[in-house]
């Protein structure tokens, strides 16, 4: 396993020490909640903050476009922070995946235009691409693109399960190129054309906002002139780490909850974590989550130094956590009790993102053939 220096840990340990200290002072699961229960979804003050403050959105953008010029172990900080009080915000949908994808687009005249904004936070974009299936394969890619005389696309098709696509300020759809459709190109469609209609998707996790976008011969500009699946398997890597590093927050804090919780609550006349059969119970749940977490970083740099297993690290990744908060979340429920079922407690939060994220992007069984040799 790759060991971080001293310097960078430190580096790592302060940005999640601020990032925490202006959620402690900005954010509540009251706050949570009334955001999730808003029509954009998040809380845009909260937002503002942390991109002046902490600068979130500008972490994994290249310094020439305005951003901090930082890695994926920084992304995986924030969305651990976030993760930990399931904070709604447009991080991971426009900072970690629009993001990306422009950063490897290969297209300087969109990176200028579209970057710095994002990471301002003045501006949203969302990344839209998959079927009704939900899966991340080049097979899943909804949209056709079809070249008119002016130079302009027409893109047509309905791309599902699209973060913060209800209210972006862009859409980045990727699209078979039609008379090609074995390459793939990315467009920059502006919502406010004609043919464009985004429909938010009722969710089980209010927490989590996608939404359906549709396209029927809309205008769209090519950004980049390369095949773009080269470009959309190496940003699923970066996807599939970032999105562990936020249910090991998730984790992390449940089972956190949880144990505070087995120190309050009395039964027969001694708190319940003093019970053998809980603590057992909460000590193997621990393991759980620092395995799956020592499995997180590992990606992130792996990613960051280019090595040559890193899909292999972030499947691993993504297997491991996905498992990990699910296991976690189920425990929190069970040691809880009869509260844990109730609408004011948070426990049902956690569960819910648990399912939620173990399906976004597709199941993570879904990769073990790609993990197993040849």
């Amino acid at each position: 396993m790759t060991v971080a220096a001293p310097h960078v840990q430190h580096e790592h340990a302060e940005l999640g020490r601020t990032i925490r200290s202006v959620l402690a002072r900005k954010s509540s699961f009251e706050k949570t909640r009334a955001a999730a229960a808003s029509a954009l979804g998040y809380d845009s003050e909260l937002w503002s903050t942390l991109c002046v403050q902490v600068g979130v959105a500008a972490l994994a953008i290249p310094e020439e476009h305005g951003g901090l010029g930082a890695g994926i172990r920084e992304l995986q900080i924030v969305a651990e922070e976030l993760g930990r009080g399931l904070t709604p915000t447009p991080f991971f949908g426009s900072a970690v995946m629009a993001a990306r994808a422009l950063v490897h687009c290969g297209d300087a005249d969109a990176k200028r235009r579209l970057l710095p904004q994002i990471a301002e936070g003045t501006a949203t974009a969302a990344l839209a691409w998959t079927g009704a299936d939900g899966q991340w394969r080049t097979g899943s890619v909804a949209f056709t693109a079809e070249l008119c005389g002016d130079g302009m696309y027409r893109l047509s098709g309905t791309a599902a399960y699209v973060l913060e696509g209800h209210s972006a300020d862009w859409v980045l759809a990727v699209a078979h190129l039609e008379g090609d459709r074995a390459q793939l190109g990315l467009f920059e469609v502006d919502p406010r054309e004609a043919g464009v209609v985004r429909t938010a998707t009722p969710t089980m996790d209010q927490t989590l906002r996608l939404a359906t976008v549709s396209l029927t011969h809309a205008a769209a500009k090519r950004i980049g002139t390369a095949d773009f699946a080269p470009a959309l398997s190496r940003l699923r890597d970066e996807v599939y780490a970032v999105l562990a590093a936020e249910q090991i927050g998730a984790a992390d804090q449940a089972l956190a909850d949880t144990v505070s919780y087995s120190k309050e609550r009395v039964q027969f006349g001694r708190p319940i974590g003093s019970f053998q059969a809980l603590k057992h119970r909460m000590a193997d749940l621990y393991v759980l989550v620092e395995s799956a977490r020592a499995a997180c970083y590992e990606a992130g740099d792996a990613l960051d130094k280019h090595e040559p297993g890193s899909t292999r690290a972030a499947l691993i990744a993504r297997m491991a956590c996905t498992e990990t908060l699910a296991a976690v979340a189920a425990e929190m429920i069970q040691m809880h009790g009869g509260i844990a079922i109730t609408w004011e407690h948070n426990a049902h939060l956690y569960f819910k993102r648990a399912h939620s994220s173990g399906q976004l992007f597709g199941q993570p069984q879904h990769h073990i053939a790609e993990l197993l040799p040849e």
